[in-house]
């Protein structure tokens, strides 16, 4: 039988796709991190000429400064005398968020590397783990991959695109994604994380293994860790390979080194957060012929058991972020990813787990999976493994011109 007919079935049985995650069973306003009880969801589509890093639509005046305030301060380059390093990846952010516009995505890789054995991973934090700084201000301090590290592994920059939108989207409905029935024994799980900014915990969502929940803690974690610079929420400066007198000799500027603007009230990283949390989602193209009939193998073949089409936000003060409709493809929850997965354990994710990634946005990128090792979407597809390995199989028994219209639909998101 067709595996196009054969799956028609199985699709008719669960709970997958934009129509159904539309319609989730709503929550009490009262319920933590809830849904609203009568949403009301509106689109976040700006329609025609919209173009990738242009801001939310429908924001006020204000936060149309912050917005470009933000920007500002994402584009800016540090330098050793605002606290970069002594070790960092890159001297802005603009520089690993770049592609097709600031705050997209790019084929930089990251290195990360820790020690496996019998199933626990250490990440070697006592020498410098698990994050590899690449750069120094002074080549004595440069940072190796120590010898006693037996996983290494790479990560490409993802896109902030939309970034606001997924941070408004309440811990319950990320929590309601893993308690509905999935197809294939699917069976993500939340990655609950106590959020530096708030001290609470929440639902994270940022990041490959969802190690952050807001934008905030995301802003100061990428500021120490990417360029060296310590902030209110990451005071500790990281001593290179670990080793503390290197880390007191060229560690000059006091710490915290982003310091709050008294006549702002904002530091960089608060910047930083408000040129994400007002940054539009990537635009969509119109689907043709071929894309609609992609977009109904999407769910036909279990991709949307992950990649789930759409999530809404929850009331908000922000009109541009209440109650809206979030079109990422992606369920925010970590899965076991078999082979694919990338050996490294970080927050709760364990290390063959990562979060599902959104997919919308995906033609701007020029490198696909997590750490860039698919060329194209179909190959990446192919390599899939683990809980996606059902959907992989289907995909690999399609015609070639079925392949080609899921493709498309792809393409188009």
């Amino acid at each position: 039988m067709h595996p196009t007919i054969h799956l028609i079935s199985l699709i008719a049985l669960t709970f997958i796709g934009l129509g159904d995650v539309v319609a989730q069973p709503a929550l009490p306003e009262h319920s933590a991190g809830g849904v609203p009880s009568n949403p009301s969801p509106s689109t976040t589509d700006p329609g025609p000429g919209a173009k990738f890093g242009d801001p939310l639509p429908g924001l006020t005046a204000a936060q149309q400064a912050d917005f470009a305030a933000g920007l500002q301060e994402f584009q800016s380059v540090e330098t050793v005398d605002d606290g970069l390093g002594p070790i960092f990846n890159n001297v802005s952010c603009v520089a690993c968020h770049s592609s097709p516009a600031p705050g997209g995505g790019s084929a930089i890789l990251e290195t990360r590397f820790g020690r496996l054995e019998n199933g626990v991973f250490d990440p070697l934090a006592a020498e410098g783990g698990s994050l590899l700084q690449q750069f120094a201000i002074d080549p004595t301090a440069q940072e190796v991959i120590p010898a006693d590290a037996n996983v290494v592994a790479k990560r490409i920059t993802t896109p902030l695109f939309g970034a606001g939108l997924i941070e408004a989207i309440p811990d319950g409905a990320i929590l309601f994604n893993a308690v509905i029935r999935k197809p294939d024994g699917i069976s993500g799980r939340p990655s609950r994380v106590v959020d530096v900014a708030t001290g609470r915990e929440r639902i994270g969502r940022f990041g490959w293994k969802a190690q952050q929940a807001t934008l905030l803690a995301f802003a100061g974690d990428a500021y120490v860790n990417e360029m060296g610079i310590t902030n209110r929420l990451f005071p500790t400066e990281n001593a290179p390979n670990g080793n503390e007198a290197l880390l007191a000799k060229y560690d000059t500027v006091p710490d915290p080194e982003d310091q709050v603007d008294p006549t702002t009230g904002k530091a960089d990283i608060d910047k930083f957060a408000d040129f994400m949390r007002f940054l539009a989602p990537p635009p969509q193209l119109p689907l043709s012929q071929a894309g609609k009939a992609g977009s109904i193998l999407f769910t036909v073949l279990g991709c949307a058991a992950c990649h789930t089409p759409a999530m809404l936000t929850g009331p908000n003060i922000i009109p541009a972020l209440d109650r809206k409709l979030v079109q990422l493809y992606s369920d925010l929850l970590l899965h076991d990813m078999g082979t694919l997965g990338d050996g490294i354990a970080q927050g709760v994710a364990l290390p063959g787990e990562m979060k599902t990634a959104p997919l919308w946005g995906l033609r701007s990128r020029a490198a696909f999976l997590h750490d860039g090792r698919a060329a194209t979407v179909g190959a990446a597809i192919l390599m899939h493994d683990g809980e996606a390995l059902p959907a992989r199989t289907r995909f690999s028994a399609l015609p070639a011109g079925e392949q080609q219209q899921l493709l498309e639909f792809l393409n188009s998101i």
